[in-house]
C-alpha cells in the first residue's frame, strides 16, 4: 500500500509536536506539509519548534520548511488527510475549508465536536459514529473530532461498565500543566500548587461523554444520559492526567467482576490490529499506590502505541457504586494518538477516499 499524504497544522505546539513524533515512519501516512501560524512561517521545523518530547526532533520533519496554515497550502501539497491542532478559533472556519474541498480532517481542537454532522470518536468506544461521515451534507471530505483530553480517559473506562447501567459518575481530575499547552501556564503559578478551575473543562466532560457514549440514531446521535459531575484541577505534573471515578450502578457486581470488564475490553482497533492501537486499551494495576502519571503515563504495547491505553487502579465498592483512579496521557491519547488512531481505522474502514489536491509523481492519494 502506497503511504497516504498528510499534512500536520498547528506543528510547533505540544500536540501538533507529539503528531510529528507519532507519525515518523507511520506504515500508512507520510507527512509532506507543516503548517503553523505566520510567526512560524519560513522557518525550518527546528527553528520554529521549542522541541519538548526529548530524544531528537525526527529527522523527516527537522529540515521541512514551515508554512503559514490556509487551505490552498494543504490542497496545492495533495494531502488526503489533515490533522489538525489548531486553536479552536483558528480550526473553525479552515477545517470546514478543507473538508468542502475534499480533505479529511482529524482535529483535536474543540471547534466542531458538537457539530451534529461531525464524528466524536474514540474509536474503541464508538466507531459507529463514522457513519455520520456519509450523512454530513459536504460532497468530498470530512471532519472527524477527537475528544477533550480528560473526555478519552473516562470513556474508555466507562464503555466497559456500561452492562452494569451507569447512571451517575463522579469525576475530579488533577491535570498535568502540558494540557494548558507549551506556554500556557506560568511556573511560579503552578510549582508547588493545584489550581482548583479549569476554564470549560468540566462542562466539556459532562457533554462530551454523554455524546461519546451515545447511540446513533439515524442521522443524529442520541445522548447516553448518564449524569456526570466533574471537578477539574490543574496540578505540577507534567504529563498524564489522573482522575478519580465514583460510578453509581444499577446493578450489584462484585469488584473481581468490575476488574474482569476492564481487562478484557478490547474494541475494533484491537481487532483490526491497527498500527497506533494498544492491545489493551485499559491496563489495570493492583498496587495500592498506582496509576500514577510518572510511572504510568505511558502505558501501552507496541512501542507506536506507548501512551495510547489507560491504566486503572484502586477499584473499589461502596454499596452500588463503584471507584477507581484512571490515568490518561493528555496529549497522546487525549489528542495526537487518538487522531491518529481514528484516521488508521477511517482508511482501513474504506472511509477515505481521494485526496483535496493533486498528488506526487507515482504516489496515489485515494482509496487505498
Amino acid at each position: 500500500m502506497e503511504k497516504l499524504r498528510t499534512c500536520i497544522m498547528g506543528c510547533t505546539g505540544v500536540v501538533g509536536q507529539q503528531f510529528v513524533r507519532m507519525l515518523d515512519n507511520h506504515p500508512w501516512f507520510e507527512v509532506v506539509l507543516l503548517s503553523a501560524s505566520a510567526r512560524s512561517a519560513g522557518k525550518t521545523y527546528a527553528e520554529a519548534a521549542r522541541w519538548s518530547l526529548g530524544a531528537e526532533i525526527p529527522a523527516y520533519a527537522a529540515a521541512m520548511p514551515v508554512v503559514e496554515a490556509s487551505a490552498a497550502a494543504v490542497i496545492e501539497s495533495g494531502a488526503a488527510i489533515a490533522f489538525s491542532a489548531l486553536p479552536a478559533a483558528v480550526a473553525s472556519g479552515l477545517e470546514t475549508e478543507l473538508a468542502n474541498g475534499g480533505c479529511y480532517v482529524f482535529t483535536n481542537a474543540s471547534a466542531h465536536r458538537m457539530d451534529p454532522d461531525v464524528p466524536l470518536v474514540v474509536p474503541e468506544v464508538n466507531p459507529e459514529h463514522f457513519a455520520l461521515i456519509r450523512r454530513a451534507a459536504r460532497a468530498r471530505g470530512a471532519i472527524v473530532a477527537d475528544s477533550n483530553c480528560s473526555t478519552a480517559g473516562l470513556v474508555l473506562a466507562l464503555k466497559p461498565l456500561l452492562p452494569f447501567g451507569p447512571r451517575r459518575v463522579v469525576v475530579s481530575t488533577y491535570q498535568a500543566v502540558s494540557g494548558a499547552g507549551r506556554a500556557g501556564l506560568p511556573a511560579l503559578d503552578i510549582l508547588g500548587n493545584a489550581i482548583p478551575f479549569i476554564r470549560g473543562e468540566e462542562e466539556k466532560l459532562a457533554r462530551e461523554s454523554n455524546r461519546i457514549l451515545g447511540r446513533l440514531e439515524g442521522p443524529a446521535v442520541r445522548d447516553a444520559g448518564i449524569e456526570v459531575c466533574a471537578s477539574c484541577c490543574r496540578v505540577a505534573a507534567r504529563e498524564g492526567h489522573l482522575m478519580s471515578v465514583t460510578a453509581d450502578l444499577d446493578s450489584d457486581p462484585a469488584p473481581d467482576e468490575i476488574a474482569g470488564a476492564f481487562r478484557d475490553f478490547r474494541g475494533v482497533p484491537q481487532a483490526m490490529a491497527l498500527p497506533t492501537a494498544p492491545q489493551r486499551p485499559l491496563i489495570v494495576r493492583t498496587e495500592e499506590d498506582r496509576p500514577q502519571p510518572l510511572l504510568d503515563a505511558h502505558a501501552g504495547f507496541p512501542r507506536r502505541a506507548r501512551g495510547m491505553a489507560v491504566t486503572i487502579g484502586r477499584i473499589r465498592r461502596r454499596g452500588r457504586s463503584v471507584s477507581f483512579f484512571l490515568l490518561v496521557h493528555n496529549t497522546i491519547r487525549g489528542a495526537a494518538g487518538t487522531c491518529i488512531l481514528n484516521a488508521e481505522y477511517a482508511l482501513r474502514a474504506g472511509l477515505i477516499r481521494q485526496a483535496a489536491g493533486r498528488p506526487s509523481e507515482g504516489k496515489e492519494c485515494g482509496d487505498s
